[in-house]
């Protein structure tokens, strides 16, 4: 029996585990997983020891009050994985959690894979030591990712993106409006303000202000929001009474494709969402704000390397779609974009071109490629333990 350790925080680490752990057991049936899992993961097949919204936190400030519970899991895994040490580690995603469990782990001897690269490029870039030292194997969703590993002495492997293979290249609009209830003629403008609850605390307020300007000046316009969880929806729905309450605003549990794939046009939060959002081919406004000590460390030390922040416009290398971040993510700011997006269609056909081909470029059967990196490294492994 293979055993394999895996580590995923939050909603998005959990699919991307989950279909990897789906490949790898198509490959080697007997492969046993074990570690941090969500829902998708435990469907797959994973053994949670605990849950992985444990890890859903995000911004320097933001960890601490999570600190001490953080480290003591860490510990805990280290000690468990030490005692009973799996063919192989894969840490999919929370960089700040799993690499330095995975330096951890490599000194006691056990092999470690890292799955979707942390932004090293973007800042903090002195950290791709630590990767060296930390990881046998960089698993990149995105091709100047892995280039940039090789660089720097880091064995990498692109493997494309999940999702630019699970999202068809045109999504079945009809369906999803169908699905939503939204009749032909109505507009649609989905609003995800994030997944994790500090980016829900600090966006929903201004794009629920956004949405109801927007609906001051263009009546007919309708919204909807997909939750990613009943923690998450319970603060939206309380934020949008006390700011938007008559707003006509659509509460979904998940389905944040079909709501996307549903939408004319979208608000939001910088990360996945926006890769999804542009998997889905919706024109879009993207918007951000960490906690201003964060923000404010992070110009301070002039960490940040990139002059842009979403990913759309990071894969293009030029500003496809409208990034407003920190102080700039304001109501006034955000409605004036939306409603400029609304007004002009050759902006929107612009965007859907840029997005066709960023999705073609990422279109690789990224599970397959993973799965075949972690049994090419397990084999390897095999070989030199015969010898």
């Amino acid at each position: 029996m293979v055993r394999i350790g895996i580590v995923a925080g939050e909603a998005s680490g959990d699919q991307l585990a989950a279909g990897l752990i789906e490949a790898v057991r198509a490959r080697v049936p007997d492969a046993r997983f074990e570690g941090i899992a969500g829902p998708a993961m435990v469907a797959a097949g994973c053994a949670a020891l605990y849950p992985s919204e444990k890890l859903a936190v995000m911004g320097l400030v933001e960890v601490l009050g999570h600190l001490p519970e953080l480290l003591r899991i860490r510990w805990r895994l280290f000690r468990y994985f030490r005692s009973n040490p799996p063919d192989v580690f894969i840490g999919v995603d929370a960089p700040d959690f799993n690499l330095g469990l995975e330096g951890r782990l490599r000194a006691a001897g056990i092999r470690t894979v890292h799955y979707v690269s942390p932004s090293v490029w973007a800042w903090r870039q002195k950290r791709v030591r630590k990767i060296a030292r930390n990881v046998d194997l960089m698993l990149t969703l995105f091709p100047f990712e892995a280039e940039f590993y090789r660089r720097h002495g880091v064995a990498a492997r692109f493997v494309g993106h999940p999702f630019a293979d699970a999202i068809p290249q045109t999504p079945d609009r009809d369906a999803a409006r169908r699905t939503l209830g939204a009749t032909g003629a109505a507009t649609v403008v989905a609003l995800l303000p994030g997944s994790r609850m500090g980016e829900v605390r600090r966006l929903a307020e201004p794009f629920l202000r956004a949405a109801a300007l927007c609906h001051a000046r263009r009546p007919e316009l309708r919204f909807v929001a997909p939750m990613v969880n009943t923690g998450v929806r319970a603060r939206f729905d309380e934020i949008r009474g006390r700011v938007a309450p008559q707003l006509p605003l659509t509460l979904v549990d998940g389905q944040a494709r079909t709501v996307l794939a549903a939408s004319d046009v979208v608000l939001v939060a910088s990360g996945t969402a926006a890769l999804e959002a542009m998997f889905m081919k919706r024109p879009m406004v993207v918007a951000y704000r960490l906690s201003p000590v964060t923000y404010a460390v992070l110009r301070l030390f002039r960490l940040l390397k990139v002059r842009h922040y979403a990913l759309p416009n990071l894969l293009a290398g030029r500003e496809v779609v409208r990034e407003l971040m920190q102080g700039d993510a304001t109501a006034d700011r955000l409605a004036q974009e939306l409603l400029l997006l609304l007004d002009d269609p050759a902006r929107r056909d612009e965007m859907h071109g840029a997005f066709e081909q960023i999705h073609q470029s990422l279109r690789r059967d990224a599970n397959e490629r993973a799965a075949d990196a972690v049994v090419e490294l397990l084999a390897a492994g095999t070989t030199a333990a015969t010898q």
